[in-house]
């Protein structure tokens, strides 16, 4: 060990000690006119400049911190602020000696800290930078084309020889004067500019089309030519299509058509709406989330329209709408009844957000609302990956948090987990919860001291060939939960037996239950079955009884967290019913959304079970008929489980 890390005090952050100014230091020094050192900063963080500049800052919520100490000279000031002139002089003492060596500063930003428990699953400047690389619809733009410029001009070739038709000889023969020859060269002349300008649309190229056709009598007839028996022909036949199709140009039919089709014309392309919501995000904060999305995405205005040409009043696509739907800011819960969180591994990526702010107000209860709360929400929330929850602990100890909130208390992990534990069981009662939010749950239980028997994949390990040991309490813990339930009944379990072997921690014999409950190999599946730990590496089938004997995390939720759902188990069982019967479930998905239907039916009352059954009978009956028969066998059991 060096000097320099006998010196470290033990409150500091190992990885930031000794280290040269940061950007934001420097930056910070440079605007207050001092030298670009840390201590000079600190030593100017306490005259009257530096406090009011740190007042400033705690009142308007507008810096982040990214390490504990950032957020010392902000307890400081606070101090100061409030009058207890002692502490803070007291705290001022300690840091002093480490002025030089560690960042105590925060990170001033554009955008006030959030502190309010919520997430989003992206920030503003993301929803804004996916809908700038929305491009032009190629064949949007095609349709957009033949609407606004080919429509009205074979209009315009239909009238023209509509016109001669109403003028030529009894014999239908078109034979126009000098004076409509020179209209007819007209329209050729406008439409090579058109072809020109609107390279789009192809349909007129085609030889067989009306409009190619109509352009070629034209083109003869211009050049004083007779048309020849079989173009005429074709051109009365063009034209009496036309007309049956759309009308006669001018008549009600024609004007109903072509009012529907210049309303269609006039809706905007989606990657021009997709322009001007990028537009109105632009002000906004591109760090943060949208606490109210629907105010970009409203339709365009007066003004807006005015501005880049797009039509008052259309609205805003569902595609471009998802985008920014996404940055909604919000507790978990809300952002799980938006439908804009769909699964448990974007519940687990949030979690940092939400529950800094939940561990803030569980620990120091006593601060009121304002900007101290706000600073002890970001300290715990922050920007940081949900990595090293467990230095979580010490952050009451601090000498600056201890300065400013000297009574915690210490139940903060413990409320953390429940609420995470509640929104992994209810939010998605169908699914298994996704390994990165059971590591979380595992870091929360230790911290609260709760032993909790959370299990996760692999199940046996290849380095010292045998099987977790993990498996063994969640199995016990499954056990003692679910012996005498329709779950046990519905699967064959001997959860008696089965208690006795995580008693005696007898792993080798849970590897081969596991391997007997699997059955015997068939296709696709490995041969050997010896060592037994190799199949709860490899073998689907096997792992997934492994799964079925201990739930798969779902027992040590209930029965060592606590945690009952708020809906009722009843409706749980419905939502995991929901998830096998749809018919983009796989069989093993549907597989595992029934394992926790049983385990959710086996949870309710006589009464609520034989609901739950009914509403499965009524639902299965309203289902087609491949899904409803692939369900009976299951549904017939469960039957069976309950009635014991």
């Amino acid at each position: 060990m060096n000097e320099d890390t006998k010196q470290r005090p033990d409150w500091a952050t190992p990885r930031l000690y000794g280290t040269l100014p940061q950007p934001h230091e420097r930056e910070a020094a440079r605007l207050a006119g001092v030298p670009e050192t840390r201590r000079a900063l600190f030593a100017y963080s306490l005259t009257g400049p530096g406090l009011a500049w740190l007042w400033s800052l705690l009142e308007s919520g507008r810096y982040e911190l990214h390490a504990p100490e950032e957020a010392a000279l902000l307890c400081v000031a606070w101090l100061v602020r409030e009058g207890e002139l002692d502490a803070a002089a007291e705290l001022v003492a300690l840091l002093e000696p480490f002025a030089d060596r560690i960042p105590f500063a925060p990170h001033p930003t554009d955008r006030p800290a959030a502190g309010t428990g919520s997430a989003h699953v992206r920030t503003a400047g993301e929803a804004a930078r996916l809908l700038a690389h929305r491009r032009p619809n190629a064949a949007v733009a095609a349709q957009h084309e033949a609407l606004t410029v080919w429509r009205p001009f074979e209009d315009e070739l239909l009238t023209y020889w509509l016109r001669e038709a109403d003028t030529s000889s009894a014999s239908g023969d078109p034979a126009p004067a000098d004076l409509t020859r020179r209209q007819g060269a007209a329209l050729l002349e406008r439409y090579e500019a058109l072809a020109a300008a609107h390279p789009l649309t192809r349909r007129h190229h085609d030889p067989k089309s009306n409009t190619a056709v109509l352009l070629r009598a034209l083109t003869e007839t211009v050049a004083g030519r007779e048309l020849l028996p079989r173009l005429a022909g074709l051109l009365r036949s063009c034209v009496s299509s036309m007309v049956a199709k759309r009308g006669r140009p001018g008549s009600p039919e024609h004007t109903r058509l072509w009012l529907a089709q210049a309303r269609q014309a006039a809706q905007p392309a989606h990657s021009e709406l997709a322009a001007l919501v990028r537009d109105r995000l632009a002000p906004l904060d591109p760090d943060s989330g949208l606490s109210d999305p629907d105010a970009v995405l409203g339709p365009v205005t007066a003004e807006e329209a005015g501005q880049t040409g797009l039509t008052t009043g259309a609205t805003v696509p569902p595609a471009v709408r998802a985008v920014v739907a996404a940055a909604l800011s919000a507790p978990p819960e809300t952002l799980l009844a938006c439908g804009v969180v769909t699964s448990a591994e974007p519940l687990a990526e949030l979690a940092p957000q939400y529950l800094g702010a939940d561990l803030a107000h569980a620990w120091h209860p006593e601060v009121p609302d304002g900007p101290l709360r706000t600073l002890l929400a970001e300290l715990y929330q922050g920007s940081r990956p949900f990595t090293y929850l467990r230095q979580f602990a010490r952050y009451p100890d601090l000498p600056w948090i201890r300065a400013v909130s000297p009574t915690p208390v210490r139940e903060p992990a413990h409320a953390a987990l429940r609420r995470l534990a509640f929104l992994a069981l209810e939010a998605f009662p169908g699914s298994d919860p996704s390994s990165r939010l059971i590591q979380q749950l595992v870091e929360l239980a230790q911290e609260a001291g709760i032993q909790a028997s959370f299990v996760l994949e692999p199940f046996a390990d290849n380095y010292t060939r045998t099987v977790i040991g993990e498996l063994m309490p969640a199995a016990r813990v499954a056990a003692e939960l679910l012996r005498g339930t329709p779950y046990e009944r519905y699967y064959g379990i001997d959860y008696a037996a089965v208690r006795d072997m995580a008693e005696a921690d007898d792993r080798e014999g849970f590897g081969r239950l596991c391997v007997e409950r699997a059955g015997p190999p068939g296709p696709g599946r490995p041969q050997a079955l010896k060592p037994t730990f190799m199949p709860l590496v490899s073998d689907p089938v096997v792992i997934e009884q492994a799964m079925t004997l201990t739930t798969f995390n779902l027992a040590p939720l209930v029965h060592e967290v606590g945690v009952t759902p708020r809906a009722g188990w009843d409706a749980l069982a419905r939502g995991a019913f929901t998830a096998a019967r749809r018919r983009s479930a796989t069989p093993k998905k549907a597989a595992r959304a029934w394992r926790h239907l049983m385990f959710h039916l086996s949870l309710c009352d006589t009464a609520r079970q034989a609901a739950v059954l009914d509403w499965i009978d009524a639902e299965s009956a309203r289902l087609p008929a491949g899904t409803a028969a692939r369900l009976a066998p299951m549904v017939a059991g469960a039957r069976r489980a309950v009635r014991g």
